[in-house]
């Protein structure tokens, strides 16, 4: 039992000592943050879409 416990946290110290894993997580966090701006600003950017079609429409209206 305690060889196999030795086993166990010598594969452990390899998966934490390996670099390969860290860079995908420092993409994965990177991608994280892009799409969270691109939620934050798309509410912004639909808002002054929608007042911009909202002043066309009633210029539209009122030279009709």
């Amino acid at each position: 039992m305690k060889e196999m416990i030795n086993k166990l946290s010598a594969k452990i110290q390899c998966l934490i000592a390996r670099e390969e894993g860290q860079d995908l997580v420092e993409y994965a966090l990177v991608v994280a943050l892009i799409g969270f701006a691109a939620v934050a600003g798309m509410g912004t950017l639909a808002n002054d879409i929608n007042t911009a079609f909202s002043n066309i429409g009633a210029k539209l209206l009122t030279t009709a």
